[in-house]
């Protein structure tokens, strides 16, 4: 196996996975203090591994310095977050609805409901974050919080960086004195040792960000296990951008810009690139292909996560331009070496892109085609033959979007998160962010991935009826020891 790691073997999988059964029995006793805090000290302990931490990660994904800077203030920052979360405690959605034994003709019971953890949770790293999304990223964080163990596959692309996070997180297990096996580690690259990992007795849910091939297999591994458990896979989006056309007569120098930089930030090897763009005839559109080719042509290649990343680029690029009916508006000027990607910006019509569903498909890296269309019923038509995405995005002025009813209606059906006036690339990390979307976007619409909800993964509701007080979890108890906010017979108390 590349990096030198041994791959774990089907035994060694399970193994590690009752040995998180174990640990989740032992992590259910631990307050919700100490869960804070060993959140709390994972980001310290990530904090303290430095700059050595930063190169490892930059050797292994090419990635530069000031972007994986960022990467992991988002990683430490989401732990904190879901710190907080736990102090607040309102995520468990406890809610009560006390007896009345006088109701007639029936008594009605006590009734007590709130969100459990589900039990072991894999998390499969991701080939473009070897932070955010990979061994301590999001999926962990929330796991963790939501009172799961952690199992993470590490991405081989980064399997150093990964056992660097790793060491990071042994040591705040010391630290804060939780069960030993909370969060486990393995390496893997072959079939078996995922299907092992997702078909073990003990795994309770599946975290995956990557291809849909990746994760459409892992959703076929869960589905024949005798007790099928969910998986979360994030995957390919396009990220549809409706260009309106009044906004395009007036900004499109200013939006061209603004696209040429979304389109090729970070060599494209984003889960929301801007990969479709749409918009009406006219000279508003050519204006803004002129200004879009002249900032693609200006963009230098760059170095792709890994040679693996860079073949499908150029295989699913070469796919597209040679279509009939696509045109090249720009290519980057500077020749590409090596693994460097070419940025790409390509151009078609509504009716050619309806007729070939090759056009549909995602293309990972710096490439974008704008879909030219005749009117806004075919414009409308184009949208909703895309399927679901992480993002839709509509650029406009105010005259625009009084005269678009219709557009503005559609875009919540596509996607998790409808943009105004922006660019799909950067993910807020927050409480009211929606990272997911319907399939193929994910292979479960009602969740994200990113921002507190992304516990509700791996988390299911409990009914107590008629429990006696004291056997009540907290969250539940009359007297509220946590303080936080219950729906008591239809009315939010503290």
């Amino acid at each position: 196996m590349a990096n030198n790691f041994k791959e774990a073997s089907v035994d060694e999988i399970n193994q590690v996975m009752q040995q998180a059964q174990t640990a989740f029995e032992a992590y259910k006793q631990s307050s919700i203090e100490q869960k804070s805090l060993f959140l709390e000290a994972i980001a310290a302990e990530i904090e303290a591994l430095g700059d050595a931490l930063l190169q490892k990660a930059s050797e292994e994904t090419n990635l530069p310095i000031p972007r994986l800077t960022g990467e992991r203030a988002r990683t430490t920052g989401q732990l904190r977050m879901f710190a907080t979360m736990l102090r607040e405690g309102s995520w468990v959605e406890a809610s009560i609805d006390t007896a009345n034994p006088d109701r007639a003709p029936l008594p009605k019971p006590d009734v007590r409901k709130m969100l459990t953890p589900l039990g072991p949770v894999v998390v499969f790293g991701a080939s473009n974050f070897p932070f955010a999304y990979s061994t301590a990223g999001g999926d962990t964080a929330s796991a963790l919080a939501a009172g799961c163990p952690v199992v993470v596959k590490a991405h081989p692309a980064h399997a150093e960086t990964s056992e660097m996070v790793y060491s990071a997180i042994k040591k705040a297990i010391v630290r804060s004195n939780m069960p030993e096996h909370i969060f486990q580690h393995v390496h893997g690259t072959s079939f078996e040792s995922g299907k092992a990992l997702v078909q073990a007795d003990e795994t309770a849910a599946v975290g995956f960000t990557g291809s849909t091939v990746g994760g459409l297999a892992l959703l076929q591994y869960s589905s024949q296990r005798k007790k099928p458990i969910p998986v979360f896979s994030e995957m390919g989006s396009i990220n549809p951008v409706v260009f309106l056309p009044d906004t395009l007569n007036k900004n499109a120098a200013d939006l061209a810009a603004q696209y040429a930089g979304s389109i090729t930030l970070g060599m494209g090897q984003f889960c929301t690139n801007p990969g479709l763009m749409l918009a009406i005839e006219g000279d508003g559109l050519y204006n803004f292909l002129d200004s879009l080719g002249k900032g693609i042509e200006a963009i230098k290649p760059a170095k792709m996560l890994h040679a693996g990343i860079h073949t499908a680029y150029k295989k699913k690029s070469q796919e597209a331009l040679v279509q009939d009916g696509v045109k090249v508006i720009q290519k980057s000027a500077t020749e590409a070496h090596d693994i460097e990607a070419l940025p790409t910006v390509a151009l078609v019509s509504g009716e050619t892109f309806l007729t070939n569903p090759l056009l549909h498909e995602e293309v990972f890296g710096p490439y974008s085609l704008m879909v030219n269309c005749k009117d806004e019923q075919e414009l409308l038509k184009v949208l909703k033959s895309v399927s679901g995405q992480l993002t839709t995005t509509v650029m406009g002025t105010d005259e625009d979007f009084a005269g678009h009813k219709a557009l503005l209606q559609l875009l919540p059906s596509i996607a998790g998160r409808v943009l105004f006036n922006g660019v799909p690339t950067g993910v807020e990390v927050c409480h009211s962010m929606v990272h997911g979307g319907p399939f193929p976007a994910t292979t479960d619409s009602r969740f994200t991935a990113v921002g507190t909800n992304a516990v509700k993964r791996w988390v299911r509701p409990v009914c107590y009826q008629n429990c006696p007080d004291g056997l009540l979890p907290l969250a539940l108890q009359n007297a509220n020891p946590l303080g936080i906010w219950r729906l008591v017979d239809n009315e939010w108390k503290k």
